[in-house]
């Protein structure tokens, strides 16, 4: 006689429920990037546990970056639109050191049917709408940046060549403040490539000039895809720097 296999009980310790509940609120924008979260106390209130439980839960949340404690002000919904927060998808550092400063130049921004690669990696359908944006980002001298960006059009509804480079703040910053789109994590695949008649002329270098080709897929909340950017780097006064954990 075969034997029936029992089914296994799965148990969450409960400040992950805890943890989830609070997530479910940032993905509902219920508390927006930026803005105070409620105390401790007020949360165990809320669900009914205990402090220790509600700090535990907040805990793990800070160290993935989703909320930002601040002594003697409370917890906080991360944003890009911080300063400390602003380069935090940056890697790109000066070989003289310090930080970099880049200031943006948007050049194209046009809706798209969506191939099958960005589909694939948007988790959309092939021929789905999404918004195609070509920029540049320049030091003081020269660019050294080009980007190209694809975004799900049904989330960026409006989103226009003029409003983006009316937009002063960061890139991610213009995606909170304007979609209620935070993003809280990146996947890049780096290599490198030869500099074509295209990034020649973006880039102001000779044809065949080394650079730093890095493509990213940047997600929101519960793990949802909402950017594929590929980016191309002059890296020859600067360099891409990661710090591993």
């Amino acid at each position: 006689m075969p034997l029936i296999s029992e089914p296994i009980a799965t148990f969450s310790p409960l400040y992950e429920q805890i943890k989830a509940m609070i997530l479910a609120s940032l993905q509902s924008s219920e508390w927006l990037p930026g803005s105070v979260i409620p105390s401790e106390m007020e949360l165990a209130a809320r669900y009914a546990v205990s402090q220790g439980t509600v700090r535990k839960a907040i805990d793990e949340l800070a160290a993935q970056n989703l909320l930002v404690r601040r002594q003697g002000k409370g917890t906080f919904v991360a944003t890009h639109q911080e300063d400390d927060w602003q380069y935090r998808f940056l890697r790109l550092e000066p070989d003289s050191g310090g930080r970099i400063h880049l200031k943006s130049q948007f050049l194209a921004c046009e809706s798209i049917k969506a191939d099958l690669s960005v589909a694939k990696l948007l988790k959309l359908k092939m021929g789905d709408p999404v918004i195609r944006i070509e920029r540049t980002q320049s030091t003081a001298r020269k660019p050294i940046v080009f980007e190209e960006i694809w975004l799900p059009e049904t989330r960026f509804i409006g989103l226009t060549l003029s409003s983006l480079n009316a937009w002063p703040g960061p890139m991610y910053g213009f995606y909170e403040a304007t979609y209620a789109t935070h993003m809280v994590r990146a996947e890049e695949k780096i290599k490198a490539i030869l500099a074509d008649q295209v990034l020649s002329s973006h880039l102001q270098l000779p044809l065949s000039a080394a650079l730093l080709s890095v493509e990213r897929v940047a997600f929101t909340y519960g793990n949802k895809p909402v950017e594929v950017r590929h980016a191309r780097y002059d890296t020859s006064e600067q360099h891409y720097e990661n710090k591993l954990n």
